[in-house]
């Protein structure tokens, strides 16, 4: 068995972080819709669970905000002249295009890609496939740039494989990592990769859009040339996703041989289970921890985002670690269920509560913010180590951050022309310090 990390890629929330209300079926995003929102604290927020991390004696890193606003997209819907002029222009006729533009929604980094670790593939390559994220207009925007950042961290076809998006066609929609599990007795052994989705192609679901498809991830398994013996796909419930859990990471998270998640969470769970441990046999025996509807409603799961919480392993614990949002403490009946899960013998030993109220407020908790990438000692000598984080390159981030973003936006604020180059300057600044100038 290779030895091997599981290291987290959080998106760095950009200048733009607006409640823009742009996501259907995000009900945190529809809820706050129009309001005011605080760039700077939300980046400072995400960065010191970031911190945390660090200290815990993980290895952790960062991916910088796409650039924004979007202009191709503006001038693709016909806007022309300076940059002032297509800002302005887009801002009187066009403001929901120009909220589009301008979204931060690269922050959230769990639907940035799928990741296959070397250990699953068939080449033995690292894979990545960017999501295409075709169902929402605004989140279709990022995988262009997203690719080309995920390129020059990862560079190297020896050790990594970045693949192209799939076609943005409704029948290959791909949501990345929200929908992706990777189970394992150890990082670097093999594993059973779980990917969960809402719809087949062509199928036509009512209310609240099934946002990943099967031939999606079927596709994704193929490419990265993953074990089909160790491949299970399993469909998300309707009644999940018509309750706002509109990735699969607001129900369900799992890490190593352990899979925590909803009674509501898959639309046949017995079968789901038996898949993996079919899967999973000789590897790994798993371990399922439901959360049952009788303690924690459905609603309740998704209103705190209990699930959407990092799932890890602490150096020198023997149990896993839950990262959640301080909105599961301050529920109820989620409170009460981590109290008792973690007073048990089970493999989840701690809870601790982290403060992103920034990004919660726009439906993404810690799950949301991170991308988990295991990787042996050869691949993480040879990733772009200016994205690897210590404690004074964070404090070198927040020194940007706090000189260039803004600690109060609204969207009305989008259509000044100064605001684009607050952003563009912002990004450029921490590019430079995360020794990445060739994406500028």
């Amino acid at each position: 068995m290779t030895l091997a990390v599981e290291v987290n890629f959080d998106g760095l929330i950009g200048p733009s972080h607006n409640y823009g209300g742009l996501s259907d079926g995000n009900l945190a995003s529809s809820r706050n819709a129009g309001d005011v929102s605080n760039p700077r604290e939300a980046a400072i927020q995400g960065l010191e669970k970031m911190r945390f991390l660090v200290r815990a004696g993980l290895v952790q890193g960062v991916l910088p905000p796409l650039p924004r606003p979007n202009f191709d997209l503006l001038v693709s819907a016909g806007f022309s002249g300076s940059d002032a002029d297509i800002i302005e222009a887009a801002g009187k006729i066009a403001p929901r295009l120009l909220k589009a533009a301008y979204s931060a929604s690269s922050m959230w980094t769990a639907n940035a890609a799928t990741v296959s670790p070397s250990a699953d593939t068939a080449d033995g390559l690292l894979h990545f496939t960017p999501a295409n994220l075709s169902t929402m207009l605004h989140r279709s925007l990022e995988h262009p740039d997203t690719t080309t950042t995920l390129i020059s961290i990862f560079s190297g076809d020896h050790r990594f494989a970045v693949h192209g998006a799939l076609p943005s066609h409704s029948d290959f929609s791909d949501e990345g990592a929200a929908n992706h599990v990777r189970l394992s007795a150890e990082h670097g052994g093999a594993g059973v990769e779980l990917f969960v989705y809402g719809r087949e192609a062509g199928e036509m679901v009512s209310g609240f859009p099934a946002r990943q498809t099967l031939l999606a991830a079927q596709s994704i398994a193929r490419s990265h040339g993953l074990n089909e013996g160790r491949t299970v796909f399993a469909r998300q419930a309707k009644r999940a996703i018509e309750a706002g859990a509109f990735h699969n990471d607001v129900v369900c998270v799992g890490a190593l041989d352990t899979l925590f998640f909803h009674e509501a969470a898959f639309e046949d769970t017995r079968g789901t289970l038996e898949a993996l441990r079919r899967a999973g046999d000789g590897l790994f025996e798993l371990k399922p921890i439901m959360v049952p509807e009788a303690e924690v409603p459905l609603e309740d799961a998704i209103r705190s985002y209990l699930f959407n919480s990092q799932l890890l392993q602490f150096p020198d614990e023997d149990r896993l670690v839950l990262v959640a949002p301080i909105e599961a403490q301050e529920t109820q009946s989620t409170r009460r269920f981590c109290e008792q899960m973690v007073a048990g013998n089970g493999p989840i030993g701690r809870v601790e509560f982290v403060d992103v109220r920034q990004s919660m407020r726009n439906g993404g908790g810690p799950a949301c913010l991170r991308l988990r990438v295991v990787m042996t000692q050869d691949e993480l000598s040879e990733c772009h180590s200016g994205v690897l984080l210590d404690e004074e390159l964070i404090d070198d981030l927040q020194d940007v951050i706090r000189k260039t973003y803004r600690d109060r936006l609204s969207p009305a604020d989008l259509a000044d022309p100064a605001f684009a180059d607050e952003c563009r300057i912002a990004r450029e600044e921490l590019l430079s310090v995360l020794k990445l100038e060739d994406i500028a």
